[in-house]
């Protein structure tokens, strides 16, 4: 591959969100919507998606995935809303947030680790379990339709876009340099890669899966701290597409779902913001108490498309060095 087509493959993330953000402006516009009410809530949904799906690029790099991370949000928003009513403390709360992130996490992998099975199987397991967790409580305590919340005024302060901002660039920006320019980076995308000669070298797959899932772990405590921020309430169904929304995010972002080498931590700022803005455009034209089901077929369809063009540019590649 040519060095001017490299960088018209790697360009085109980005091309396709600005293409999509300006299709949706026109479309907001032609409806005569609020258009500042819409880009609030697209930004809102893909602060979100982007902070957890950074960290599960080191998870998605070893050529695993992990879908319970939707729950894993819920979960660790749940117990942090409990805390909060119990204590009134908003450290307690945001220390049992992370905590609870980085336990689920930490979970997967511990038990991948122990039974030697693969880590996407235990992740499929803690899907269910958690989500089973965080219903209980939510029913218990709140209802299912109503759910628990913590005072708006708490966490009102941080509801503005520079703090939103702040955060998500601070976080992405640790997830470079950790990724970028460090030991444990260039070793996961060498697991990542090949297996095989990693543990040949004497690079132990599990310590690195384990090491992924952590930070996987912090990402989604902060990502569940963000959306009390912007909705100081927890119901059983919120975060409830984020496991498989970060996947589908992860490859429109222009990485591929294999993992290695080629994976990239920008991939979840630009994919998370491309799906979720195509998933309002997709809400805006289509009728949404009847086209939920075509919603979710284009979105389908839209996801194999990228990951067909993207694995022709693979092919025929030689491994990367």
């Amino acid at each position: 591959m040519t060095k001017n087509k490299k960088i018209v493959i790697s360009a085109l993330p980005f091309v396709a969100l600005i293409a999509l953000f300006a299709i949706f402006c026109g479309i907001v516009s032609s409806k005569g919507y609020r258009l500042d009410m819409y880009i609030k809530i697209i930004f809102n949904e893909g602060i979100v998606l982007s902070i957890v799906a950074t960290g599960a690029i080191f998870i998605y790099t070893l050529g695993s995935f992990d879908i319970s991370l939707g729950a894993a949000t819920l979960f660790a928003a749940t117990l942090g809303v409990v805390s909060y009513n119990k204590t009134e403390n908003l450290g307690v709360m945001m220390l049992v947030i992370l905590l609870s992130g980085i336990g689920c996490s930490l979970l997967n992998s511990v038990l991948a680790s122990l039974f030697h099975i693969p880590v996407f199987v235990t992740t499929v397991a803690m899907m269910s379990v958690l989500s089973a967790i965080a219903s209980q409580i939510i029913t218990t305590k709140g209802g299912a339709v109503g759910g628990i919340s913590i005072p708006s005024a708490v966490v009102k302060p941080m509801d503005t876009s520079v703090f939103k901002i702040i955060v998500l660039v601070i976080w992405v920006a640790v997830c470079i340099f950790i990724f970028n320019y460090t030991k444990f980076g260039r070793r996961e995308k060498f697991v990542g890669g090949n297996p095989v000669c990693s543990e040949l070298s004497g690079i132990k797959y599990n310590k690195y899966a384990i090491l992924g899932f952590l930070i996987a772990g912090i990402g989604v405590g902060i990502g569940a701290f963000m959306t009390l921020v912007y909705t100081p309430s927890v119901t059983t169904t919120t975060a409830g597409d984020i496991g498989m929304n970060i996947m589908v995010a992860i490859v429109f972002g222009g990485m591929p779902i294999s993992g290695g080498a080629r994976s990239k931590i920008y991939a979840a700022v630009v994919g998370g913001f491309s799906y979720i803005i195509l998933n309002n455009i997709l809400d805006l034209l289509i009728d949404s108490t009847s086209g939920y089901g075509i919603t979710q077929i284009i979105s389908a369809v839209f996801f194999l498309i990228v990951v067909y063009v993207a694995s022709v540019n693979y092919r025929s590649q030689m491994l990367p060095r």
